[in-house]
């Protein structure tokens, strides 16, 4: 008789603690969309998703004007990749490679590129 209360008991206070939390989800999702957050939080994982580099961010990574030319984009590639290979940063090294690999294409279409 006893054991029969208790899941009684635990049946109908997991179903509780169930609606109240998707009632908190919602007034959290409700809270969110007022504020701007979840716009905000969609933003972000798109940029997050997309994966590509802006020419911009690259020539900000390397230290590049709009105006250097190839031989300095990868001066600039081979020092800060060795570098960051001495201080053990993978992170960092291949944020520098993605930044090389996206100038790279630019420059290939002003003609100046490594194929050219």
């Amino acid at each position: 008789m006893a054991a029969k209360i208790l899941a009684n008991l635990v049946i109908m206070g997991s179903g509780i603690l169930a609606r109240a939390l998707v009632q908190a989800y919602r007034q959290a999702l409700a809270n969110a969309s007022k504020s701007g957050v979840a716009q905000e939080t969609l933003q972000n994982a798109v940029r997050r998703a997309s994966k590509t580099m802006t020419e911009q961010e690259a020539r900000q990574i390397l230290g590049i004007t709009e105006s250097s030319s190839w031989e300095e984009v990868l001066q600039k590639y081979d020092t800060l990749f060795e570098r960051n290979a001495k201080s053990g940063s993978f992170y960092l090294q291949s944020k520098v490679h993605k930044a090389k690999e996206c100038l790279e294409a630019v420059y290939q279409g002003k003609g100046q590129g490594p194929s050219s």
